[in-house]
């Protein structure tokens, strides 16, 4: 991978990053709750691809065109990765440094609020207490550990994710 490409591919890492932790941030001082919501994370899902996709599209546009599998594969990765770091950083930070009892309290939200849709999806009442017992009995998701934990499943995942985008991405010189 090109020196070129590869700055291309940190610099939208940083944007990423930069945008998930806005939101992360906003989320946190603006309106808590807003960290609870399911279409939120579908949202921030697709936008990370899409800068994985622009990323990886940048790169081949600078290579006139022409991008192997592993060039492909680095700039949706570097940029991936660098994105949700620094997002998974300022999320300890927040959580974990600067008010601890926002962890909590978003703990508590996400529990009321998976209740909820359970409730109005019909659930059993005795599958509902379950949900509730497991929830209650798991560790802060906010604490160091499961954000470091949840960061590399995300990559696993972003890592499949960018092996079919640089599959579709990739082309080869036909005259080579």
């Amino acid at each position: 991978m090109e020196t070129s490409t590869k700055s291309s591919a940190i610099n939208y890492g940083l944007y990423l990053g930069g945008f998930l932790a806005l939101i992360t941030v906003i989320g946190y001082a603006v309106y808590l709750e807003l960290l609870t919501k399911w279409w939120l994370g579908i949202g921030l899902f697709i936008v990370i691809i899409v800068f994985g996709i622009i990323s990886t599209a940048k790169s081949k546009s600078m290579l006139d065109g022409i991008i192997s599998f592993k060039d492909a594969f680095s700039s949706y990765f570097i940029t991936v990765a660098i994105g949700f770091i620094i997002s998974t950083v300022v999320s300890i930070i927040i959580f974990n440094v600067i008010d601890p009892e926002a962890a909590i309290a978003l703990k508590e939200q996400t529990i009321d609020a998976t209740i909820e849709m359970m409730r109005s999806l019909g659930a059993p009442e005795d599958a509902v207490e379950e949900t509730l017992t497991k929830m209650e009995e798991q560790k802060n998701q906010f604490s160091i550990g499961p954000q470091i934990q949840s960061t590399f499943i995300f990559l696993g995942i972003q890592a499949v994710i960018g092996l079919i985008i640089a599959l579709v991405m990739k082309k080869s010189d036909e005259n080579a």
